[in-house]
């Protein structure tokens, strides 16, 4: 069932916008870590845990409401081919949930440093895509080559464990087509758990990354049960203002935006070319916001002092009126 307006609202930074975090891979690579790997920012998982929870300190000090866990790539597939058992990959995914649970409560408990009416930040459980797994760059085409019926398969293990990890959240994520999101959704129906945000990556200002229309998705969003907001992620900037305008005009669900830093990425060479100019993101969120966005952040290669900006924006220079309502449940069938 749907939370109660006030019990949304709560979870909202003083009323208003909500914030996510930045790009988690981002910060690993940052503090050292080659991420030139078909694990991506779950090997780092593997060697340094600590690492990633220092990122999640980051960005929580930053003005976060919302951290993601690193299980982004983190498959049981993927680490099958790096020699981990199940079992251990099953740990490994509920560590990852712990340690992002472990860094918002150290920082929660001691939060009234920086703000005494910050509410408790959320712990997503990230969801990647099948083309994360794949490693090639496939999220940003779309094109698998394989149906809903197999895309089912492919999550459902990983779904099952997330599902059932302490998450506030599961988000799944850089969704390049419907018919994956369609796959993730019936995972939903099939086992309880907590309540569900489905992102998606474009590759335009009106297109999914496999060329589905904006408007379809915000149909499918409407209609969908089990899905408590619909967004856009990993896109770059400058298409942001008319993707989240398409969405909020189809369909009444919360609309969540966190781009990345732009630039393309190099599926080669795991790295990320420039931007043809920065973003300054307190202006940029503002826009979103504006455009009809509850919720916004970032994604690759946006960085804590990113997200401090945007905290800066919205706690500065925003209305304080009622806000789009972030759900953090989801009606019954």
């Amino acid at each position: 069932m749907w939370l109660g307006k006030r019990s949304a609202a709560a979870r909202m930074h003083g009323g208003g916008p909500f914030l996510l975090d930045g790009g988690l891979a981002s910060e690993l690579e940052r503090a050292g870590h080659d991420l030139n790997d078909p694990l991506w920012s779950a090997r780092v998982l593997l060697e340094d845990p600590g690492a990633v929870e220092r990122a999640h300190n980051a960005f929580l000090e930053a003005g976060a409401d919302c951290i993601t866990t690193a299980t982004y790539q983190a498959t049981f597939q993927g680490l099958a081919a790096r020699g981990v058992t199940a079992s251990r990959a099953e740990r490994l995914l509920l560590g990852a949930v712990e340690l992002a649970r472990r860094a918002r409560d150290r920082f929660h408990a001691g939060s009234h440093r920086l703000r005494a009416d910050r509410p408790r930040p959320l712990v997503a459980a990230g969801t990647g895509p099948y083309g994360a797994y794949l490693a090639d760059g496939s999220e940003y085409r779309g094109d698998y080559g394989i149906g809903r019926a197999a895309l089912t398969a492919f999550h459902r293990r990983r779904w099952e464990v997330l599902a059932h990890s302490g998450a506030d959240v599961m988000l799944c994520e850089t969704i390049p087509t419907l018919v994956e999101a369609r796959a993730l959704a019936a995972l939903v129906r099939e086992a309880a758990g907590p309540p569900v945000w489905f992102s998606f990556i474009c590759r335009d200002e009106s297109h999914l990354s496999d060329g589905t229309p904006i408007g379809e998705v915000a149909a499918w969003a409407d209609e969908c049960d089990v899905a408590g907001a619909v967004g856009v992620n990993c896109t770059a900037p400058r298409f942001l203002p008319a993707l989240i305008a398409a969405l909020a005009a189809g369909t009444d669900k919360p609309v969540i935006a966190y781009p990345n830093a732009g630039g393309e990425w190099d599926a080669d060479a795991k790295r990320w070319g420039s931007a043809a100019r920065e973003a300054d993101w307190g202006e940029a969120c503002r826009a979103w916001i504006a455009a009809g966005a509850a919720g916004v952040g970032g994604c690759c290669r946006v960085r804590p002092e990113d997200i401090r900006r945007m905290r800066a924006a919205i706690d500065g220079a925003l209305p304080r009126p009622g806000p789009p309502e972030l759900p953090l449940g989801h009606p019954k069938p």
